[in-house]
């Protein structure tokens, strides 16, 4: 087995905090909202993902 193989097999086990899945749902959606329209900014998609929480199971 390669080294890569290894990182691959340990990678798979990690699972991202609530926190990082927020930050990654913001960032999918800044960037593309971004490609659509100029004008969007990071805290026009904060402001309404704060108007839309995530729940745990979803």
């Amino acid at each position: 087995m390669t080294d890569t193989d290894k990182l691959i097999r340990r990678a798979v086990k990690i699972k991202p905090t609530d926190e990082q899945k927020e930050a990654q749902r913001r960032s999918f959606a800044y960037g593309n909202a971004k490609t659509e329209n100029d004008r969007i900014t990071r805290e026009m998609v904060d402001d309404a993902a704060a108007k839309h929480p995530r729940g745990h199971d979803d």
